[in-house]
């Protein structure tokens, strides 16, 4: 085969190709004994005259067209060498990076004395020569010259190559400056650390908005196995935030990333009907693109991201303590500045409802037994509005048994409760949601004597002197969230505050005489 292919890089003068372009892809051309026409013709880069094409050669022609091609188009370096270890193919890339034109390397017998050191040169040629009875690619770095006299260091795979009889015929040789080979081993190798031990979720997003590859840390954020995350839409994974995410997504696709990181909330699908955590994730992106592309094909997106929930909550619930001191601080400079000190507790009233809640009630105990509970204060039933002094008669409010604010009263202390859902101690052991319908949730304010917008309650008692003076509801609406702790341990904070004003003003007989 080797014969053959000779045969044909010495014919294939009849197309105009070079030495660089030998006549068939099947194998290396091997040079002509020396001092015969053939080698001459093979060193110089010269062939026999101009014959007349015939019919049989011209797959011969179209043949080393295209193996030509094939080689000059190469993004490494290639050359061959025969079984005797001379140079039978020299690719543009080889010539780019030392300097040697294909005429001038064809024909020469193995590298010595011209692309490397002399002293080199039988370590080297063993090397690659070698590589025709070792199994599958050999790997070898050595430093060859450049044709103005440099020194490159480069990384070269060379293998075998079988002739039609199954022996070795030769070997090729592709090789690479290392620098360059460092790079791309270095981006293969962050590739893949980010794919598995980056304690950053990263997720590959295709054109179509499904993950394409994820990384451990992202499966574990999405709670779910891998093969389940793969290939799904986004909205099977996450039941709220997918439609901001896939927005982002999509900008990220047509106009690039954006310039600096976002906080995206999100809640993961639960399991069994019940609905998934709720998560904050610091999510950057980048629009990847086809570097093989003339112009910029955009293949997807990376989607990296890391959990910050904890800060978010610690940052808000800090914002939401600053918010409700300073409240406080302008309540307590209001209340100051009245001579009624029952006006003064609707005045702490009135700014603990900003941001807190819809509507607020205030209830003062009788000195009878039982302990009667006695509507002094309350915000407009309708649209809300400032919690303004009602004056009393003396009647006690209809409240049913086990009612919230009669339960604050006998545990002196504060209870959440909401529609649907059982009645809790504001400290017991976990907040309580209201799950029923509209109707249901008016049913139930009525029976408590709320209005009707009523979802949530949140009872203090009020206790000054040892005492207590009675009780303060705090109201919300369906469209706001169930209170929780921190929220029962500001409504005290302002029922201490309530407790002090209502005591004065019993002292001062301005209670209606109902203490």
């Amino acid at each position: 085969m080797i014969r053959r292919a000779a045969h044909a890089a010495t014919s294939s003068r009849r197309c105009q190709v070079t030495a660089s372009r030998p006549s068939g892809p099947t194998r290396p051309a091997r040079s002509a004994p020396e001092g015969s026409g053939d080698a001459a013709d093979a060193a110089s880069g010269a062939g026999p005259g101009p014959q007349a094409p015939t019919s049989p050669s011209q797959p011969d022609c179209d043949d080393s067209d295209l193996l030509a091609a094939l080689l000059d188009g190469m993004d490494a370096a290639l050359c061959a060498f025969d079984a005797d270890g001379v140079v039978t193919h020299w690719n543009r890339e080889a010539e780019r990076i030392l300097g040697w034109t294909a005429e001038e390397a064809v024909g020469r017998h193995g590298f010595a004395g011209w692309a490397i050191r002399s002293a080199d040169a039988e370590e080297v040629q063993g090397r690659l020569l070698g590589a025709m009875e070792a199994e599958g690619r050999q790997v070898h770095e050595f430093a060859l010259l450049t044709k103005d006299g440099g020194r490159v260091l480069v990384r070269t795979q060379s293998a075998g190559v079988r002739g039609a009889d199954g022996r070795y015929a030769g070997v090729y040789c592709a090789f690479s400056e290392v620098h360059a080979q460092i790079d791309l081993e270095r981006s293969i190798a962050l590739s893949e650390a980010l794919f598995e031990g980056a304690s950053w979720g990263v997720v590959l997003i295709d054109a179509d908005l499904r993950p394409a590859v994820a990384n451990t840390h992202a499966v574990r954020a999405l709670r779910a196995e891998r093969t389940a995350v793969l290939g799904r839409p986004l909205g099977e994974l996450l039941s709220q935030g997918v439609e901001e995410l896939e927005s982002v997504l999509q900008h990220v696709l047509a106009e690039g990333a954006p310039p600096a990181p976002a906080d995206l909330w999100v809640t993961l699908r639960g399991t069994d009907g019940k609905e998934g955590e709720r998560r904050c994730w610091r999510s950057g992106f980048l629009r990847l693109a086809s570097p093989l592309a003339e112009e910029p094909v955009p293949l997807g997106v990376g989607w990296f991201f890391h959990d910050v929930t904890e800060a978010k909550q610690l940052e808000q619930e800090g914002s939401l303590l600053r918010f409700r001191s300073n409240q406080l601080h302008r309540a307590g400079q209001a209340a100051s500045e009245c001579e009624d000190p029952l006006e003064a507790a609707t005045v702490f009233m009135d700014f603990a409802l900003a941001g807190f809640a819809d509507h607020a009630l205030l209830d003062l105990a009788s000195e009878s037994e039982p302990v009667r509970l006695v509507r002094a204060a309350a915000t407009p039933a309708g649209s809300g509005g400032p919690c303004s002094p009602i004056v009393p008669g003396g009647i006690p409010a209809r409240y049913i048994e086990g009612h919230p604010a009669l339960q604050a009263l006998e545990r002196a202390g504060s209870v959440r409760a909401s529609s649907g859902g059982r009645t809790a101690r504001a400290h017991g052991a976990g907040r309580t949601v209201g799950s029923a319908g509209s109707e249901d949730a008016r049913q139930w304010a009525r029976a408590r004597q709320w209005p009707d917008d009523s979802v949530h309650a949140l009872c203090v008692v009020l206790r000054s002197r040892g005492r207590t003076m009675g009780v303060a509801t705090f109201l919300r609406s369906g469209g706001r969230r169930a209170f929780e702790r921190v929220d029962a341990a500001y409504a005290e904070d302002v029922a201490y505050r309530v407790a002090g004003a209502l005591d004065l003003a019993q002292q001062l007989g301005r209670t209606g005489g109902l203490r």
